[in-house]
């Protein structure tokens, strides 16, 4: 998995091993964006049963100001870490 576009574009993202997340793929992913992406205009997102952060990371990297991750199964929630601080703005 990797960031598509914005300001974080073509940074890898770490996913859980396992058949315990389902992580939304890169082509499902762009379709997505492509559809509501060009309304961001700053804003806030909420990302629910985030399992890697994925789809948060890639809204801020397309222009959202914050996004929450929520998960409840806690190796998901260290692999949200993982790829927050890789974007170097864990407070996004």
């Amino acid at each position: 998995m990797r960031v598509i576009a914005g300001e974080f574009k073509g940074r890898k993202l770490q996913s859980l091993k396992g058949d315990n997340t389902r992580p939304t793929s890169d082509k499902i992913k762009g379709s997505i964006f492509n559809m509501i992406g060009p309304y961001f205009d700053g804003g806030v997102c909420l990302d629910l049963y985030s399992g890697s952060g994925n789809l948060a990371v890639e809204s801020v990297s397309r222009g959202m100001d914050k996004a929450y991750c929520f998960d409840i199964f806690f190796p998901a929630v260290k692999v949200i870490e993982e790829n927050v601080a890789m974007t170097k703005q864990p407070d996004s």
